[in-house]
């Protein structure tokens, strides 16, 4: 079962010459971690398109006029959502495991893999 990402309108991923954009690392991570979840059967896809067409709606009805649009927060707060509805995750675990990373220093995850694969 692969995700439907043909999909246009608002909930359209962001694309360049046709292929997914990315703009950080933690993007494609959140993107990866829907598709993944829907690919395991967890939610059902216009499950995720319900939620993510009502967080962007939601964003458009409160952003300022200066404010730069995010798809990706607003995919990840959708795919929150989804689980959270789900009782899958609390909205308190999201929270706390968010914090927890938020104070990790920058660069943490991006350790020499040989430093990883061979221990001194």
């Amino acid at each position: 079962m692969s995700a439907p990402l043909d999909i246009e309108g608002p909930a359209a991923p962001p694309r360049s010459n046709g292929e997914l954009l990315f703009t950080e690392p933690w993007e494609s991570r959140a993107f990866g971690m829907a598709v993944t979840l829907y690919e395991a059967g967890a939610f059902t896809w216009p499950d995720f398109q319900t939620a993510l067409i009502a967080r962007i709606a939601a964003w458009e009805a409160t952003a300022s006029p200066d404010e730069p649009y995010d798809y990706y927060q607003l995919w990840l707060a959708a795919l929150e959502d989804v689980l959270a509805g789900l009782c899958a995750v609390s909205s308190d675990e999201v929270t706390v495991r968010a914090r927890a990373l938020a104070r990790r220093p920058p660069g943490h995850d991006h350790r020499d893999l040989h430093d990883h694969d061979h221990p001194h």
